[in-house]
């Protein structure tokens, strides 16, 4: 095997189609893969847990941080537990709203 190409491993559902795309006297190879369906729901609510308890930790520390200069520590990750608040919830409604397009989608497919 040449020194610059790698053996990649096959997974076990096979290759995805590959197509080759030639721009500007370079070759390109863009796989054809479906896109991964993620409402972020998961991922928002793990984040906000995790600045909810980055303050909780800090809140016992409030004064020591304070008087070091680095009280905005505490209030950052505040802010960040808050602004999660609202970005779970916007998921949400958009997750919903999604869902209720894809089945008003399937509903008018079949009459």
């Amino acid at each position: 095997m040449s020194e610059g190409r790698r053996r990649s491993r096959i997974h076990e559902l096979g290759r995805p189609d590959v197509t080759e795309i030639e721009i500007g006297g370079t070759t390109h190879r863009v796989a054809e893969v479906q896109p991964m369906d993620v409402d972020g729901v998961r991922t928002m609510t793990v984040g906000t847990i995790l600045w909810g308890f980055a303050a909780a930790a800090m809140l016992p520390f409030l004064g020591r941080l304070d008087s070091a200069g680095h009280g905005w520590w505490f209030w950052t990750a505040v802010a960040g537990f808050g602004l999660g608040l609202i970005g779970v919830e916007y998921c949400k409604v958009r997750r919903n709203a999604l869902r209720a397009q894809a089945r008003t989608g399937r509903r008018r497919s079949r009459s």
